[in-house]
């Protein structure tokens, strides 16, 4: 059982930046993929970012490339979500997640709220 815990949400002006970090309960990289994914009001949850067991590949929703940086701190077995140049369009609950391989996610955080203003 891997329990995933998401911290750095909050509110900023369209424009700034935030950066998430998921702390994981045990080491994961070497076992898991990690990703972000994110749910806004009324809309299904979609994929933002992920990176593969050991961080060799990184994967970005269209949407958020060029913007957001997926990264693994294997030291302190957490993954972090740099965003930059938010947008309105970004806010929604984001949820860090693991799972066997980027597209099979099994266990997940309970979220963290990032709000952007325009």
């Amino acid at each position: 059982q891997v329990q995933l815990v998401e911290s750095g949400g909050g509110l900023v002006q369209a424009g700034g930046s935030l950066r998430l970090s998921c702390a994981a309960s045990r080491r994961t990289f070497s076992s898991y993929a990690m990703g972000w994914f994110r749910q806004a009001p009324g809309k299904e949850r979609e994929f933002v970012a992920a990176i593969a067991r050991s961080g060799s590949s990184t994967y970005y929703a269209d949407s958020v490339k060029g913007r957001f940086t997926i990264s693994a701190d294997i030291a302190k077995n957490t993954v972090n979500l740099q965003m930059n140049s938010l947008k309105p369009e970004d806010t929604a609950v984001y949820y860090c997640a693991a799972g066997p391989s980027t597209s099979s996610m099994a266990y997940w955080g309970k979220g963290t709220l990032v709000t952007v203003s325009s």
